[in-house]
């Protein structure tokens, strides 16, 4: 994974909610939280 420093991490939060707007922004975290927890479920 490579390793993100807190400018980057700033940049990329602004695109997100650029890209998706504020509304649509916890459906997209709760969506990518469980696409985790499936993946990592799946390695086990």
């Amino acid at each position: 994974m490579p390793n993100l420093g807190t400018t980057e991490i700033l940049i990329l939060s602004l695109l997100v909610i650029v890209f998706f707007g504020s509304k649509k922004l916890p459906e997209f975290i709760k969506s990518i939280g469980l696409s985790v927890k499936e993946f990592k479920q799946s390695l086990k």
